[in-house]
This record gives structure tokens, C-alpha cells and sequence, in this order.
């Protein structure tokens, strides 16, 4: 059992916390911007909730944060009560935010400096995946700190692999959802085509789904599409901000992304359909419009 701090309480920090707590029996203490969220969670999980990062993280092994992006996670680890304030050394902070690699390396070099490790350790796996603990979680740092923490990462996912230094983590994340934001602009398209051309698209899928074309998304997701539901799932709003950072990152590294860049002005017209917190699918209500 290790003494450890969450901070963020969204839809996946929420549930991740949880099996750090259930399935891990760690000592969790967890802070949330909302108070009445981390109340809630040590109400249902046990635990404790902390005023501020600062306090959550002071004394503690681990650290995890799972926040928006870039800029709140340099508040609640380099800001007045953030966490970096109160590490103590030899402790390591995980990052699962799906953020930018230019601030992960930034806060590895902050932890470097203040002797303690830091892993950028974004997920994969959705809202679904964070509550049943098997998140895919992408981790970049030093091969030592990643060792340390890899068993207690394990209480929330079903695959934890060491990309690189600090940032490869992110990097990864980012060729994830570059990879799935083509994905889920052909498997619309497809079935788009399919209903266009009368067929039934259920007959279709589990004939093709076993082939070449099959994959997670059309497994998952092409029921609730045929039928025009979106309101769960990864929200757009987040895979805009996700593909933004993949974007940026490529006008550093001289990467072409063209039709990553092309999914991305779809999502826009799916926000401005009223989809902002529609699931990723939804880039098929843009074609029926």
C-alpha cells in the first residue's frame, strides 16, 4: 500500500482514483477544484479530500493529476498551491492529462530540479475505460521512475508501456487520436454510403468487421450511429482540444497531417450542429445534416 494524492475528479479521474483506492488498497487523498465532487468521492470510495494540491500531494509516494490541459495542469502543480510545493523527494508525479510533450517536458526538468521523478502517462480507453479499470495509458520519463510507478498505474488500465523520455508519452497519445480521428471519418462515411445505397447497415458490419476494414470503432460505435446517438462518449469539445495539440505539434516537428487537419474542421461543423459534448462519432450527423 502507498500513500498516494489524485487531483481531478472529471469524468475519468473520478473512477480512476477509485481503483487506486479498491483495487490498489492505497491510502488515496484527492482534491477537486469543486469541492462537493471530492466530498462525494470519499462519501462513496473513503479516503480523504484536500483543500488544495499542495496538501493533497504533501507527504505522499505518488501523485496522479487527470486535468483539462496545459495551463490547468501548470496551476495545480507549479501555481502558488500546487503540488510541485509540497513533493517530497524520491516521490513521483504521474501525469494523465492529455496535454501538450513541451509541457511534460517542462515538468520533468521542475522535478528533476526538485529531486523527485515525473511520468507523462496519458490514457486511452474513454469514460468506459477509466471506469473498468482498463485504460491504456502511454508513459514517457526515466526507465527507474517508470518502474516504480508502473504497479500502482496498473490499478486502473490493462496495458502500461514505457514510449520514451519525458514527452514521449504525449507524443503517443497524440498519433492515438490522429489515428482514430481518420477512423471514425471513414467509418461514417461508410455507413453514410450504406444507408445511401439501401442496405442494412447491421448486415453489413458484421460481414466487414470481420475483415480488413474491422476495428474498435466500428465494433463499439456503429449501432449507435446507425441510429443517430451521440449523447455519451468522448465528448468533441475534447477531441478538438486533443487534435489541437497534435496540430501544434506537428508545425513544430514539420509532421503533414492533412486529413487530420481536414477531421478537425468536421468536428467544428459538428460543434456548430449543437454537438459540443456529442460523442466523436457523431462526424456522421455532419454527413445527414
Amino acid at each position: 500500500m502507498a500513500k498516494v494524492a489524485f487531483i481531478g475528479l472529471g469524468v475519468m479521474g473520478y473512477p480512476m482514483a477509485g481503483h487506486l483506492k479498491a483495487r490498489g488498497n492505497h491510502d488515496v487523498t484527492v482534491y477537486n477544484r469543486t469541492t462537493e465532487k471530492a466530498e462525494n468521492w470519499v462519501s462513496e470510495h473513503g479516503g480523504s479530500a484536500a483543500a488544495t494540491p499542495a496538501e493533497a500531494a504533501r507527504g505522499k509516494d505518488f501523485v496522479f493529476a487527470c486535468v483539462g490541459n496545459d495551463d490547468d495542469l501548470r496551476s495545480v502543480t507549479l501555481g502558488p498551491d500546487g503540488a510541485f510545493q509540497s513533493m517530497s523527494a524520491g516521490s513521483v508525479f504521474i501525469d494523465n492529462t492529455t496535454a501538450s510533450a513541451e509541457v511534460a517536458r517542462e515538468l520533468a526538468d521542475e522535478a528533476e530540479k526538485r529531486s523527485f521523478g515525473f511520468i507523462d502517462a496519458p490514457v486511452s480507453g474513454g469514460q468506459a475505460g477509466a471506469e473498468n479499470g482498463v485504460l491504456t495509458v502511454m508513459c514517457g520519463g526515466e526507465s527507474g521512475t517508470f518502474e516504480k510507478a508502473k504497479p500502482v498505474i496498473d490499478s486502473y488500465a490493462r496495458m502500461v508501456g514505457l514510449m520514451g523520455p519525458a514527452g514521449a508519452g504525449q507524443l503517443t497519445k497524440m498519433i492515438n487520436q490522429i489515428c482514430i480521428a481518420g477512423l471514425v471519418q471513414g467509418l461514417a462515411e461508410g455507413i453514410h454510403f450504406g444507408k445511401k445505397a439501401g442496405l442494412d447497415i447491421e448486415k453489413v458490419v458484421e460481414v466487414i468487421s470481420k475483415g480488413a476494414a474491422g476495428s474498435w470503432q466500428m465494433e463499439n460505435r456503429h449501432k449507435t450511429m446507425n441510429e443517430g446517438k451521440y449523447d455519451f462518449g468522448f465528448a468533441v469539445d475534447w477531441m478538438r482540444k486533443d487534435l489541437g495539440i497534435c496540430l501544434s505539434e506537428a508545425d513544430r516537428n514539420g509532421a503533414k497531417l492533412p486529413v487530420t487537419a481536414l477531421v478537425d474542421q468536421f468536428y467544428k461543423e459538428v460543434q456548430e450542429l449543437g454537438g459540443k459534448r456529442w460523442d466523436t462519432s457523431s462526424l456522421l450527423a455532419r454527413l445527414e445534416k
